[in-house]
């Protein structure tokens, strides 16, 4: 049967053909038009319907499945699935029914749970709920706890070369929300777009466009944020992570640092620093903190997320005074603020030395992992190449330029390892060679180096096949 959809696409749009055959079945999804469990055409029949090659339609609809939108089936076709139970409101973080399946997740977004430091903030934890009285089991001000925002502020100065007093830092409920706060200031003060780096995080993209905010892509070279392509932007603020871009791990250049400021008072405009993991950068390739040039103009943004766990739903914004009375005012109106005894708990982690103990724990073990990546690489991936310095919680791998990205993410995934391609995180510049991203955030150094031993199985089947048809 051939299955029609009512869709076009626009040619002389700037946006590419694949991005726009997913942004429509995306939209028809998310506003019921297309209800779970329809069926919509196969790859073929709708590239054939719209005048395209089959391999657009191959990547927007393998997008649409990663993010949980279609479910393919080998003889049943392509259908929508069913929303999952966490599709209430845009999130940071994607969930799929394929992580349950396979045997190595290599994807990003994650990080080492099963090295929470349990016992420690057990006893962080007792000693709080021991010594609280009153006040303390009363509801937090909703910029947080005094005690905890004091503590915060002293540790990220010390560690990240912050600039900023307690009164001007926010415990939020982790990255997401202090995300949510700036985009809903931003719009009250009359932006409608936002910079981001492409690559970037695309749930972060769509959190953006959820807020009311339109993303726009500022290409990322080896030396972080062109910030000649923002200056040209429109744009009067930009979300980025400037200590370790993600995912390539280049990092910003000091003179791209200093242009980037000025580009900000100019435009009398703001940046968002997101320093997602930068605690477990080695000292060789950690650079202070942005902010730290210009706490006027620089938005401090980190959580616990990817330092401890997500379950612990903490995170920070550090921003300049004028701009914090403005988040404050809007926080108000939205919750009661966090948990009071995990700020003061996370407070006293720190205060005993816990934290910065697990991060050098951490680091040293991550650094093993990049380094068990570097050599899988040379001996399973001939022809890759490692981007970025030692250090992070993934690898960027840049492939030659005849490797099929897409057919690869397949062939890997049929050898039990997820894994995304570079294009998943690309909003426009699609300029780029094929690439992988790799995390080993969550995997250990022997199951690593057997999730690699059987990525570099698919990389070899995919070009012994390379002559042949293009794989389904």
């Amino acid at each position: 049967m051939s299955w029609q959809l009512p869709l076009t696409v626009d040619r002389e749009s700037p946006l590419p053909l694949a991005v726009q055959v997913r942004n429509f079945l995306h939209r028809s999804v998310e506003n019921g038009s297309l209800r779970p469990g329809t069926r919509i055409p196969s790859t073929r029949q709708l590239a054939l319907d719209l005048g395209v090659s089959r391999s657009v339609v191959v990547e927007a609809y393998e997008r649409l499945v990663a993010e949980g939108y279609l479910l393919t089936k080998r003889g049943s076709g392509t259908t929508v699935s069913e929303p999952p139970s966490s599709r209430v409101a845009p999130t940071l973080v994607s969930h799929d029914r394929e992580s349950a399946e396979a045997m190595w997740d290599l994807r990003t977004g994650t990080s080492d749970i099963a090295a929470f430091p349990r016992q420690d903030w057990i006893r962080c934890v007792t000693a709080v709920i021991q010594d609280a009285g009153r006040q303390e089991f009363s509801y937090a001000p909703p910029a947080g706890v005094p005690l905890a925002r004091h503590v915060l502020t002293g540790y990220l100065g010390r560690v990240r070369g912050v600039r900023t007093r307690p009164e001007d830092l926010m415990l939020t409920a982790g990255f997401a929300q202090g995300l949510a706060l700036i985009c809903k200031v931003l719009i009250d003060r009359g932006h409608r777009s936002l910079g981001v780096e492409d690559p970037g995080h695309p749930g972060e993209r769509e959190f953006i466009t959820s807020s009311g905010l339109r993303p726009v892509g500022i290409p990322v070279d080896e030396d972080g944020l062109r910030v000649d392509l923002l200056e040209r932007s429109g744009v009067r603020a930009v979300l980025m992570t400037p200590g370790n871009h993600f995912p390539t791990g280049s990092r910003l250049s000091q003179e791209r640092r200093e242009r980037l400021i000025a580009w900000a008072r100019s435009v009398d405009g703001y940046v968002l620093e997101d320093d997602f993991d930068g605690a477990f950068l080695h000292r060789s390739d950690r650079q202070p903190a942005l902010q730290s040039l210009a706490p006027d103009r620089v938005v401090y943004a980190g959580s616990a997320s990817k330092i401890l766990a997500p379950a612990l739903r903490l995170g920070w914004l550090a921003a300049p005074s004028e701009l914090m009375s403005s988040v404050e005012h809007v926080r108000a109106g939205w919750d009661l603020g966090c948990s009071g005894i995990e700020q003061l708990s996370l407070a006293r982690f720190i205060d005993t030395g816990g934290l910065d103990r697990h991060q050098r724990k951490m680091r040293a073990e991550f650094h093993k992992r990049r380094g068990v990546v570097r050599r899988q690489v040379a001996s399973c991936l001939p022809g890759a190449r490692l981007l970025g310095r030692d250090s992070g919680l993934q690898a960027y791998l840049e492939l030659p330029a005849h490797v099929d990205e897409h057919a690869l993410v397949r062939a890997a995934r049929h050898r039990s390892v997820l894994v995304r391609g570079g294009r998943f995180y690309v909003l426009t510049d699609t300029t780029r060679p094929p690439a992988l991203v790799v995390s080993y955030a969550a995997v250990n150094c022997a199951a690593l180096a057997r999730s690699l031993d059987a990525l570099g199985a698919a990389y070899r089947d995919l070009a012994g096949t390379r002559k042949g048809p293009r794989p389904v």
